[in-house]
C-alpha cells in the first residue's frame, strides 16, 4: 500500500511538472494520471503503449527501449515503490520515496532518471547531467550495475566515483565524457573542489539511503554537492527511513515534493528466529543453520569477521569476508565471488548492511546481535528481497536475551525462540511477543551473587 503525504510547499521551479495537488493513493491512480504527468514533462521517447496502469512497467509511461532492458532481466511487473513513484518522477516532480530495504528503490529512481535525460538529446561534448549519491562504495557500484544497461540502451554513459581507489581513472572517465555520475560524498566533493567534476549541468539529483548518509556524518558533504547543482533541477530522495537530519535536507533542497511511503503489501516474506546458545556451542549452531544454504553472516567487528571467515573455511564452507580493513579490490573480489556463487558464505560487518543486493540469498545470520534495531532491519534485508522468501537467525547467548528482546520490540517484530537443538522456547517466545522483559525464570538467569544483569543496550564496540 502506498500513501502520499505533502511536504511544506515552496514556489514551484520553472519547468517543474505536477499540479501541486496531493493524491490519496498513487498505486490506485486513475487511468489518466500518467498521461497528465507525461504531458507536463518534455516529450519523451516512444512509449510501448498509452500510459495506462496495467500492472506493467510500460503502463507507468516508460519507453520501449528501457522496458526491453529490464524484461531481459526477468522484470515485467513493478514493485509497489516503483508503481508509487515512477509516474511522479517522470512528470518532473521532486519525490520522497520511503520503503523497506530490498523493496526495489534503485530501479524506482533509475528508470525515470534515464527516461528524462533521454527525452532531451544533448549536442556537443558529453557532460554530467545526473548525480546519484550513495553512502558506500558497494552501494554505488550496485546502483551503477542497475543504471549502466539502461543508459547504454539510450546511448548514454555512467561513471562511478568513490574513495578507496585511485582518483586517476575516475578523473579520466569524467574527462572522456559521461552523463550520469554515481558516487560517494567524500570523493565526489573532493573532485568537485578540485574542478575535476562539473555539476553546473546537473538536471536530476538522487540521494539514496539518506538516513544512512546522516548516520555516518556525510550530510554536510551532500549539502555542498546539492548547493553546486542548479536549483531548477529535479531532486529524488529514497530511503528506508526519513527522519531527523534528513528532514532538514528535504526542506532545504526539495521543492513541493510528493512523498510516498510503501508499507502494507510490501513487507518481505521473512521469518525471524532467535537461537539461544552458550558461547561454546555457537559455532556448531551456526554450521547447523547454514548447512548448504547461501548465507550472509553479520559480525559486530572487523576482527571477528576475519576470524569467523577463517574458521568457516576450516570447517569446509567456502566463505569470504567483507569489512572496512580490506582494500577496495579485495572487497570487490569477495563480493563478486559471493554474488556469482563461487563462495557460499559472506561474513560481513555492517558495511554490508545496506546496498548489497545478491539474488537468492535464503539466509541471514546475526552471529553477533547488532546494537540497535535499524541495523537489525538493514542487515536482515539482505534476504527476502523483491518478493522472495528468507530466514533471519540471531545467535544470542543467555546473557543477551534481554537485549535481543528489546531489539525486536523496537523493530516491531516477532521471532521464534529456540535452543541449539531447534526446540522452541515457549516462555521466551511469549515474552518476546508481549514485550515483557525476562526475569530469572524466563531463560535469563542472574549471575552468581544474585545481582541482576545489566538490562540496557550492550556496550558499544568499534564498528566495522
Amino acid at each position: 500500500m502506498s500513501t502520499e503525504s505533502p511536504r511544506p510547499r515552496r514556489a514551484r521551479r520553472r519547468g517543474h511538472g505536477g499540479t501541486g495537488a496531493s493524491v490519496a493513493s498513487n498505486v490506485n491512480r486513475t487511468a489518466t494520471a500518467p498521461a497528465t504527468a507525461m504531458a507536463t514533462a518534455p516529450v519523451l521517447i516512444p512509449l510501448v503503449q498509452d500510459a495506462v496502469e496495467d500492472g506493467t512497467f510500460a503502463g507507468l509511461g516508460l519507453p520501449a527501449s528501457l522496458c526491453a532492458v529490464i524484461a531481459r532481466q526477468g522484470l515485467t511487473s513493478p514493485l509497489p515503490i516503483q508503481t508509487a513513484t515512477i509516474s511522479d518522477a517522470l512528470a518532473g516532480r521532486d519525490v520522497l520515496g520511503q520503503a523497506a530495504t530490498g523493496s526495489g528503490k534503485t530501479l524506482a529512481f533509475s528508470l525515470p532518471l534515464v527516461t528524462r535525460l533521454a527525452a532531451q538529446a544533448q549536442t556537443g561534448p558529453r557532460r554530467p547531467r545526473a548525480l546519484v549519491v550513495a553512502p558506500t562504495r558497494e552501494l554505488a557500484s550496485q546502483i551503477d550495475a542497475v543504471i549502466k544497461p539502461l543508459a547504454a540502451a539510450v546511448g548514454m554513459r555512467t561513471a562511478t566515483v568513490f574513495g578507496g581507489v585511485g582518483a586517476g581513472p575516475q578523473i579520466s572517465a569524467l574527462r572522456a565524457g559521461t552523463e550520469i555520475i554515481i558516487g560517494c560524498p567524500g570523493r565526489l566533493l573532493d573532485l568537485y573542489e578540485h574542478r575535476a567534476l562539473d555539476l553546473r549541468g546537473i538536471e536530476v539529483s538522487v540521494i539514496d539511503e539518506a538516513d544512512h548518509l546522516a548516520d555516518i556524518g556525510f550530510l554536510p558533504a551532500v549539502t555542498k554537492l546539492l548547493e553546486a547543482t542548479p536549483q531548477t533541477g529535479q531532486r529524488l530522495l529514497f530511503s528506508a527511513t526519513l527522519s531527523g537530519p534528513v528532514d532538514v535536507l528535504v526542506r532545504r533542497f526539495l521543492h513541493d515534493p510528493v512523498s510516498h511511503t510503501v508499507s502494507e503489501g510490501a513487507a518481505p516474506d521473512m521469518e525471524h528466529q532467535v537461537m539461544v546458545v552458550d558461547a561454546t556451542l555457537r559455532l556448531g549452531a551456526l554450521l547447523q543453520k547454514v548447512g548448504k544454504n547461501r548465507a550472509v553472516i553479520f559480525t559486530r567487528t572487523k576482527h571477528r569477521a576475519r576470524q569467523l571467515t577463517r574458521t568457516l573455511n576450516t570447517q569446509g564452507l567456502h566463505a569470504v569476508e567483507l569489512h572496512g580493513n580490506l582494500s577496495q579490490g579485495a572487497r570487490s573480489a569477495n563480493l563478486r565471488a559471493f554474488s556469482t556463487g563461487a563462495a557460499q558464505v559472506l561474513v560481513a560487518t555492517d558495511i554490508a548492511a545496506r546496498g548489497i543486493h545478491v539474488d537468492e540469498v535464503p539466509l541471514v545470520v546475526h552471529a553477533d546481535p547488532p546494537l540497535e534495531h535499524r541495523a537489525y532491519l538493514h542487515r536482515s534485508g539482505r534476504t527476502a528481497r523483491a518478493g522472495a522468501a528468507g530466514t533471519v537467525v540471531t545467535l544470542a547467548m543467555p546473557e543477551q536475551i534481554d537485549d535481543v528482546k528489546a531489539l525486536l520490540r523496537r523493530a516491531e517484530l516477532t521471532a521464534t525462540w529456540m535452543d541449539h537443538h531447534g526446540t522452541t522456547l515457549a516462555p521466551a517466545l511469549s515474552a518476546a511477543r508481549s514485550g515483557v522483559r525476562s526475569g530469572s525464570g524466563s531463560g535469563s538467569p542472574a549471575p552468581a551473587g544474585g545481582r541482576p544483569r545489566r538490562s540496557g543496550p550492550p556496550r558499544r564496540t568499534r564498528r566495522g
